[in-house]
């Protein structure tokens, strides 16, 4: 379904909460030249993967996290939607086997520089089993680059730096992708239509339903709360454009219509 087009206000506050949820350290060194690692957690947004799979190809690890979990129908529908990925069979397998044969098959990345671990659920399970494998293994590494999906990457950095803050690693973020949202005659649209992101409204509604995880309060995710994430600290502006966000009746009542999974 189309989502219609937004108040210019409401674009502008969404844009600037997707790039702040899209944590990017890489920004000023796109290769991430210091990392001999790279990590990417189970995700369906296609460019992120390749993101991952680009930065591992120059010779770098690539450690591949990801299970059987309740998002994981999205990488396989992603995948059979894919002009080149969609010969890999996906049904029944976990992630990390899916994505470690677009790393070899599709990016000739040898098997012996990819490392699976097909066993986590959720971002903290990513982190926790990603730091056990580095260990059993006796990989060593004094950065890593983490790549997400957009709208987790935030949250899966606070995770890695909860999990792994006596190790002595330097986690970068890399989302792979910034998403930007624009009204076309249409509706609402991506400003770059790449291949494999998510409908508009499923967008939204991760992005909307991500903040509330990041609070460090009793209903977050922070150590006041469950516990699962390092303390994050909201910018000014992304606060301002949050209760925005959360008071816009037109986003509200269109988001509950469309009700996205």
């Amino acid at each position: 379904m189309t989502f219609p087009a937004l108040r210019d206000v409401i674009l502008d506050a969404l844009n600037l909460v997707g790039r702040w949820l899209a944590q990017d350290d890489l920004t000023d060194a796109p290769s991430g030249p210091d990392a001999e690692l790279v990590v990417l957690a189970g995700n369906a947004v296609i460019p992120s993967i390749d993101a991952a799979c680009r930065l591992a190809s120059n010779g770098r690890m690539l450690l591949i996290s990801g299970g059987i979990g309740h998002s994981t129908r999205f990488l396989y529908d992603a995948v059979a939607a894919h002009p080149h990925y969609r010969v890999i069979p996906c049904a029944g397998r976990p992630e990390a086997a899916i994505l470690a044969d677009i790393a070899y098959d599709f990016w000739q990345i040898p098997r012996d520089r990819i490392v699976v671990e097909d066993r986590s659920t959720n971002c903290g399970e990513n982190a926790r089993f990603t730091l056990a494998v580095l260990a059993e293994r006796g990989l060593d590494a004094r950065s890593a680059i983490v790549v997400q999906d957009p709208t987790m990457q935030r949250r899966t950095m606070a995770t890695f730096a909860r999990e792994a803050s006596p190790l002595s690693i330097r986690w970068l973020s890399h989302p792979g992708v910034i998403p930007q949202l624009i009204n076309r005659g249409e509706g609402l649209a991506f400003a770059d239509p790449a291949a494999g992101l998510w409908p508009p409204a499923r967008y939204l509604s991760l992005l909307l339903g991500e903040l509330p995880r990041l609070y460090d309060d009793a209903n977050g995710y922070g150590p006041r709360g469950k516990g699962f994430i390092a303390h994050v600290d909201f910018p000014a502006e992304v606060l301002e454009a949050w209760a925005l966000l959360r008071g816009d009746r037109q986003l509200r009542e269109t988001l509950a219509a469309r009700a996205p999974d």
